[in-house]
């Protein structure tokens, strides 16, 4: 029986490095059965510390991609004393669930259709029942934040151009 959600042995780990790398992060690999450092929830869920994300092969890409996003929406000043959880902030817990969903469309093989379909089977909540019902009619306040801080480009749903020096270590 195959997993009804992608891991990250699934897709192309360069492409996931490179996606990070132009945001000042970098993928951490974790062997097989080892504890990840900096997560959260456990077992096979991503984990951060300060501008590194950890993962291993079963890692959902969601999950991988939602913990790279705190990170990212973080200022690098805040960003390097994080250690295993990012925030407590509401606006800023949407922002990365809406990054994530954007920033899926940068991995072959996801795309953000698929992570959408992937959040609901792993149980992520929604007001309006579903993770694309929510980025499609009720994440305004998300994207709106977004576009504020210059990681979503104005009038779209692409991410904004990176620049890899605001973005750093700081």
């Amino acid at each position: 029986m195959s997993s009804p959600v992608l891991h990250l042995a699934d897709i192309d780990t360069t492409a996931v490095e490179s996606l990070l790398a132009r945001y000042g992060l970098a993928l951490q690999g974790v062997d097989d059965g080892v504890p990840i450092p900096g997560s959260y929830w456990g077992d096979e869920e991503a984990g951060i510390i300060g501008h590194t994300v950890y993962a291993r092969g079963d890692t959902p890409v969601h999950s991988l991609l939602h913990e790279a996003c705190h990170l990212i929406v973080l200022p690098p000043e805040r960003r390097a004393a994080v250690h295993t959880d990012a925030t407590d902030s509401i606006e800023e817990e949407d922002a990365a669930c809406y990054l994530q969903i954007v920033l899926a469309d940068a991995l072959p093989g996801v795309g953000r259709m698929r992570l959408m379909a992937d959040m609901d089977a792993w149980g992520y909540s929604f007001r309006l029942g579903s993770t694309r019902a929510w980025f499609e009619q009720d994440a305004e306040n998300a994207r709106r934040w977004l576009i504020e801080r210059s990681l979503l480009a104005p009038n779209s749903t692409l991410p904004a151009p990176v620049d890899a020096t605001m973005r750093a270590t700081g």
